[in-house]
């Protein structure tokens, strides 16, 4: 069962429930998990909330819980140690330290009100403290808000968790101002297909017909298989710089056609297939950036050839069927620097070990 949820200021407080490790998680997980008759009151947006020394009401933080939760949170206050008040994440450092210090210097606390003569709390801060105290979030909960806010900072839009864990196979797709390249790889990260295409006249001339993108891509698009999600590059280039206009309405037409195309169930379903990286979050998987620029990935790539020849459990596996074109091909680009083939499989290969496999938060 839930436990009560507070509002105050505009800001939504969770609660989620922590295990019974302790005589004194138990008594908040009972207190947390009570029915209706001990959720605290939705605390009133109030202007006091935006300026920390400002004066409220006496006997205002007694009003906002229970007599049951507020005996649990004095039962915390007055009896916790320092080291276990520091598993509250409001009360890290020196602010447990300044509890246990008021506690032996005037006793032990007799109301809620009397937390703001300890250094470092005010009433806003009393308040997210005490609420952190009757219910506190576990470590697994940490650990998944962590991931989530990782995801959606990777991925554009937001995904549900659990569809990334059952991919079964991706197309990451990298375009530049000349070519596109696109990777076809398996969840056991097995190269399927890896092609790049130089036939490209979209930003021939300064008219960009969407007709003519139409063409193109519908085109280039007829040769992928299918896949579960399609992965874009998302450019890191700034629209504050003006003489980048071409490029960038080349590379949003370019998504957007994309995104149009490629979700070719969206109306039925309102699920989406086709998702943006971060181009930077992948530079940094692969230490490839030099403050906020990319390096090349050619010699990383060539070394996953080589790895998958050398090597019995590489940690990119190209087809023996295969191996021999795709080396081939790749030394056919090594002059020409062929950016956006190299960056596929890069792109591929991060998406399945940051958003599949594991999330790094």
């Amino acid at each position: 069962m839930s436990g009560p949820t507070l509002f105050m200021a505009g800001e939504r407080w969770r609660c989620f429930l922590a295990p019974s490790r302790s005589s004194l998680f138990r008594v908040l997980h009972n207190s947390c998990c009570r029915k209706k008759s001990t959720t605290p009151k939705k605390i009133t947006p109030n202007v006091t909330f935006c300026d920390e020394n400002a004066k409220e009401p006496e006997n205002a933080l007694d009003k906002l819980f229970s007599s049951e939760q507020q005996a649990s949170i004095l039962h915390v206050l007055n009896t916790a140690s320092t080291k276990e008040l520091e598993a509250f994440r409001l009360l890290r450092g020196r602010r447990s330290i300044n509890i246990v210090k008021h506690r032996e210097n005037f006793g032990r606390f007799q109301n809620l009100e009397s937390l703001m003569n300890v250094p470092l709390f005010k009433y806003k801060s009393t308040v997210q403290v005490c609420n952190s105290i009757l219910c506190p979030k576990t470590g697994g909960e940490k650990r998944k808000l962590l991931e989530n806010r990782f995801l959606r900072k990777l991925l554009k839009p937001d995904i549900e968790r659990e569809r990334l864990k059952a991919v079964n196979s991706i197309i990451s797709i990298v375009f530049g101002t000349r070519r596109i390249a696109w990777a076809h790889l398996d969840r056991k990260l097995t190269v399927l297909d890896w092609q790049h295409s130089d036939r490209w006249s979209l930003m021939k001339g300064t008219s960009y017909s969407s007709s003519v993108y139409l063409e193109e891509i519908s085109s280039i698009i007829s040769k992928m298989p299918k896949a579960d999600f399609y992965v874009l590059e998302k450019t890191g280039l700034s629209i504050q710089n003006s003489s980048l206009f071409p490029i960038l309405l080349h590379f949003h037409i370019m998504e957007a056609m994309l995104y149009a195309l490629l979700n070719k169930t969206f109306a039925q379903e309102g699920q989406h297939q086709v998702l943006s990286i971060n181009r930077n979050a992948v530079g940094k998987h692969f230490e490839l950036m030099i403050g906020d620029s990319r390096t090349s990935g050619k010699e990383l790539v060539k070394q996953f050839l080589f790895d998958s020849v050398l090597k019995a459990n590489p940690r990119v596996f190209f087809p023996s069927d295969k191996i021999v074109r795709y080396r081939q091909m790749f030394l056919s680009t090594e002059l020409q620097r062929v950016e956006e083939l190299y960056d596929s499989l890069l792109q591929a290969v991060a998406f399945y070990e940051l958003a599949v496999f594991d999330s790094e938060p």
